[in-house]
């Protein structure tokens, strides 16, 4: 109780009373991670007094300062997923590259499909918001809106930054020789194959992105892909320096990883009592809210069952409906208290699919984690936990009892896992404010500067061929073609002059 009461007080104390802003905040993907942490940014500014209303697929009801329009209906919402079909669609990038650009129209569409928002578009009241808070897409159907309401912009992205989104955001292309692109399956590019891929890579899904929204542009054009583009005046950003590697990025992209992390609440008696009463410590299963557990092929469920009962933890793990052949050390639920298990000093370890969410709250509680990604930014999320030594990562269809058995008993045996898992945690929660307090600050920032224009990189203003200097390569070109050819020209009247002397004597 005494840390919620001082978590709340850190964030009452950063913004003076009275002074208080009206946010219009829109989750545009219907999926749970992604409110989870759009509605952390949101928690954090209505605690600080600012009143927010909200267009969201997930209504959690309204409170104090804060009114909810409920989305659900205009989404296909992503929950508890077939894993195989999963991996099927989603699994490859080059293939989840053409259907994210494909998805994107979709979301696009359902977003202003919905009437209440045509309708506040529609009404031509430009001072009824202060500030707009949005979850961006692939390509920018977003300035549409905030060209309608007239106000500043902050993007809220729920993973690190979208590669190919990077350049249209902040006017900035990170390098593919040191940067590792979001859906790449490792942490650092380090080789010389890795950083070949990562550019195959970058340049693929630029071109496909593009690609795609020319072709829609031309044969199904919708009123925002005209929009004057509107940059983000902030972006706030769920990512760390635990889970992501040093690299440049622009004054406005604030990092803000881990902002989902409450006080810790009471476990469940007969859940405590499971943990507690297992002399050997536990180990929490889970594959999150998006893939459903219980759809694994046969023999891969047989391998995690066959591994997990010849340990001597129990083991929590998250599984819809009843399992047939449960082992005995094993306690199944569809929901568990993720963030309390994870904070208790019983749990060794931590198998996870590493989405963002899982992957902070290991993170701080210290806890070692088996990573076993499906798609998207899961396998990059778990290398960049196996680079700080605090992890071990597995591919879930070459998954055996063997590899299960052995993966489990290293981490749990060699200690390294667990001491780097607590540095891991130490450098995470050292910080200079919490990101809580980074998200209100910076909000604030914004409206007292009117946008924060002095932010925006300059490169924005670039075309894509001025960006990358070919501009200027290709005047250094012509000047050192043209000197190359006049000396050539020289040379050749030099030689034939010298010919022409000889014969004559």
């Amino acid at each position: 109780m005494a840390s919620l009461v001082l978590w709340l007080l850190s964030m009452w104390t950063i913004v003076p009373f009275g002074e208080t802003a009206r946010i219009l905040a829109i989750e545009t993907v219907a999926g749970k991670s992604h409110w989870y942490f759009m509605s952390s940014v949101l928690r954090s500014l209505t605690e600080a007094g600012h009143t927010v209303t909200v267009f969201t697929p997930f209504p959690d009801g309204n409170r104090t300062n804060y009114t909810e329009v409920d989305t659900s209906l205009d989404f296909p919402i992503k929950l508890d997923m077939d894993v195989m079909q999963t991996i099927q669609d989603f699994g490859e990038p080059f293939k989840l590259i053409g259907i994210m650009s494909k998805m994107v129209r979709i979301y696009c569409d359902a977003n202003y499909d919905n009437r209440k928002l045509a309708d506040l578009m529609a009404s031509g009241i430009r001072n009824q918001y202060d500030l707009l808070i949005i979850e961006p897409l692939g390509f920018d159907c977003v300035s549409y809106l905030v060209n309608a309401l007239g106000v500043p912009v902050i993007y809220s992205i729920p993973s690190p930054m979208i590669t190919f989104s990077e350049r249209l955001f902040t006017g900035h292309l990170s390098n593919p020789a040191s940067v590792s692109n979001l859906l790449a399956y490792h942490a650092v590019p380090g080789t010389f194959v890795r950083r070949f891929t990562n550019t195959v890579l970058l340049t693929y899904s630029l071109v496909k992105t593009r690609y795609d929204q020319l072709v829609t542009l031309f044969t199904d054009p919708r009123p925002y892909d005209l929009a004057p583009t509107v940059n983000p005046s902030i972006i706030f950003q769920n990512s760390h320096y635990i889970t992501e590697s040093s690299r440049p990025v622009t004054p406005n992209v604030v990092y803000v990883g881990g902002i989902h992390l409450k006080p810790a609440k009471t476990i469940p008696k007969d859940i405590l009592d499971f943990i507690e009463d297992s002399p050997q410590g536990v180990i929490f299963l889970t594959f999150g809210s998006t893939i459903k557990v219980s759809s694994f092929p046969e023999h891969i469920e047989k391998s995690f069952k066959e591994a997990l009962a010849n340990i001597p933890q129990r083991v929590l793990w998250k599984y819809e409906g009843e399992m047939k052949d449960k082992p005995k050390n094993v306690m199944t639920r569809k929901w568990f208290p993720q963030r309390e298990i994870l904070l208790h000093p019983k749990v060794k370890l931590f198998i996870s699919h590493g989405g963002m969410s899982g992957v902070y709250e290991a993170v701080d509680g210290g806890v070692p984690v088996l990573g076993i990604p499906v798609f998207y930014d899961q396998p990059r999320n778990i290398e960049h936990l196996v680079l700080a030594g605090m992890a071990i990562s597995m591919d879930l269809l070459s998954t055996t009892r063997e590899k299960l058995s052995n993966a489990i008993s290293e981490l749990i045996n060699d200690e390294k896992y667990a001491k780097n898992a607590k540095i891991a945690s130490n450098r995470f929660k050292d910080r200079p404010m919490t990101p809580q307090q980074a998200v209100v600050y910076w909000t604030e920032y914004v409206i007292r500067h009117k946008g924060a224009p002095h932010l925006r990189s300059h490169a924005l203003d670039l075309t894509w061929y001025q960006y990358l200097l070919l501009d200027v390569m290709a005047v250094v070109l012509t000047f050192v073609f043209l000197v190359t050819f006049v000396m050539f020209k020289v040379f050749k009247c030099i030689k034939a002059f010298r010919n022409d002397k000889v014969k004559t004597q």
